[in-house]
């Protein structure tokens, strides 16, 4: 072989190995200090866009995983106003069933029927009082309520409540006009208080249904956003151990070209010993 000077090819060789070994230590140090395989576009031009498509998706499903949640939330208000108000027609039955007696005399149902008539009031107040966000809840008046629990803008994507026929008001339950003061009164009020336990049933199996229905689409929500941000993972996220013994061996060849490309540096010397 002969000996040359000015260009020294085995040095351009260990030179070109050398920059490649480097640039692919540099990839792994990249990769285990993110975690991530694709921390550049060109590292997967295909894979980071599917995996930009599951994260975008994830995000938006952990949203509408919070949009469930919050409407759980004004369901539970609505119901626990609901148990209230329950609880006071049951009150108006035993003071009913009291003054429908006769062992009960006049100034006893007045007494009686001005406990009614507060109870009454306190029916009508909680109904006009529990709200969610300025929405009110079990007067009638709430409408139908969208939330968003997917991530197209489909129907499908959407769960409804319909709170206009939750309607928990003394006028609503029939009980808005008791009169307790004379017996024929009070047997009148234990058929209206019956009437409004029945309305009250029907109110309290909507807000049920529905926070039935958000449960299940909260459980399927925390599935889908599972599965989605695996196949991510599967796309995005470095395999440490495998990255691990990629940067082993690209130290070892990055040690090993360094030593040889400052061998093939001192090759040329070797023309010196032809003018001895």
């Amino acid at each position: 072989m002969g000996l040359r000077i000015n260009n020294n090819i085995a040095a351009f060789n260990a030179h070109r190995q050398l920059t490649a070994t480097d640039n692919a230590l540099s990839k792994s140090i990249a990769r285990l200090s993110s975690g991530l395989r694709i921390n550049q576009a060109r590292d997967d031009v295909a894979g980071l866009q599917i995996a930009n498509a599951f994260r975008t998706d994830v995000r938006g499903l952990r949203m509408a995983q919070q949009n469930t949640a919050q409407a759980n939330a004004m369901l539970q208000q609505a119901e626990g106003a609901a148990n209230q108000v329950e609880t006071i027609l049951e009150r108006l039955k035993e003071l009913a069933t009291s003054a429908a007696s006769d062992n009960t005399d006049s100034a006893g149902r007045t007494a009686l029927n001005a406990e009614a008539g507060k109870l009454i009031n306190e029916i009508n107040r909680i109904a006009a009082d529990t709200k969610y966000s300025a929405v009110t809840l079990i007067n009638g008046e709430g409408g139908s309520l969208d939330f968003q629990v997917g991530t197209t803008a489909s129907s499908d994507a959407r769960i409804t409540v319909d709170l206009s026929n939750v309607n928990f008001t003394a006028t609503a339950l029939c009980v808005n006009s008791l009169d307790l003061t004379d017996k024929s009164g009070a047997q009148s009020a234990i058929t209206s208080v019956d009437q409004g336990v029945s309305v009250a049933g029907t109110g309290m199996g909507s807000i049920g249904a529905a926070q039935s229905q958000l449960s299940f689409a909260s459980a399927n929500l925390a599935t889908s956003i599972e599965n989605i941000a695996a196949s991510e993972s599967t796309i995005r996220d470095a395999d440490m151990a495998f990255e691990m013994i990629s940067f082993t061996r690209n130290q070892i060849l990055l040690q090993a070209g360094t030593a040889m490309l400052a061998q093939a540096n001192l090759a040329p010397q070797n023309v010196l010993s032809l003018f001895g």
